[in-house]
């Protein structure tokens, strides 16, 4: 166990099972020493996390709930933070979600409603929450966010959460410059195919991943872990120099074409 984080009060957005990039991270975290918060959305995200918190042995997690698509819940959650601590050093957004028969077919066929609820709760909610997260983040701080590649391309199938991933990346740079001058860092992690729940919901994974291991320069899949030692880095002292980008970990595949 090291002490990267040691004192640093940190926020995680996103945990949805086991599985989840956003749990990699927050037990890479708690490893480091950070004094975790998490929010959930729904009884079933709340349990999961209960559960997780006790096999790392974590007495009295600070759990809130948090629903991204309304922005007095939002208020609501940084309300209740505030109450629990002085000062915020980081937020992990891990947040996305689309109606899974928009995740396949002809992108052109995306609905009006689909559309907005991905670009809502995927993109937005990243501009919400770090409205709010900012004045607490009164020594500066991280915030971080997690993306793909389907952002940069057109992946078979990705439709509209690539299309929400991209505002996503775009709203980073923006939001970087606002929150600058607060010593304030934002930046996203374009992680590579991971073999998340939500990642599966995308029509025809499986067969994206065929072939994976012979294309990318490394010749292997990315780790959960590696994301989440690239998050350490940007929550950390480490990292406070870097904003504004879009940092692959995806075993150099994003540069193969």
């Amino acid at each position: 166990m090291g002490s990267m984080l040691k004192n640093k009060n940190i926020l995680v957005m996103g945990v949805a099972n086991k599985w989840s990039i956003a749990w990699g991270i927050a037990k890479k975290f708690i490893e480091e020493e950070a004094n975790l918060i998490f929010t959930y959305f729904g009884e079933k995200s709340k349990a999961n996390l209960e559960k997780f918190l006790v096999e790392e042995e974590i007495d009295n997690p600070c759990l809130i709930s948090c629903d991204v698509s309304t922005d007095e819940n939002i208020e609501k959650a940084f309300s209740q933070i505030k109450e629990r601590v002085d000062v915020l050093h980081g937020v992990v957004h891990s947040i996305a979600f689309a109606n899974k028969d928009e995740l396949q077919g002809y992108y052109y066929n995306t609905s009006r409603e689909g559309y907005l609820l991905a670009q809502d709760i995927s993109s937005y909610s990243l501009v919400a929450v770090s409205r709010n997260a900012k004045p607490l983040m009164t020594e500066g701080g991280s915030i971080i966010t997690l993306s793909y590649l389907g952002a940069e391309r057109a992946v078979t199938n990705y439709n509209v959460m690539g299309v929400a991933k991209a505002a996503l990346e775009a709203s980073v740079r923006y939001l970087a410059v606002d929150m600058g001058e607060d010593n304030i860092t934002v930046n996203s992690i374009s992680a590579g195919p991971i073999k998340t729940t939500s990642a599966k919901g995308v029509r025809g994974f499986s067969t994206l991943l065929k072939g994976f291991e012979k294309r990318v320069p490394m010749k292997r899949f990315v780790k959960t872990e590696e994301v989440a030692n690239t998050a350490l880095f940007l929550c950390s002292d480490l990292g406070t120099g870097i904003t504004g980008e879009n940092i692959h970990v995806d075993c150099g595949y994003h540069i193969v074409g």
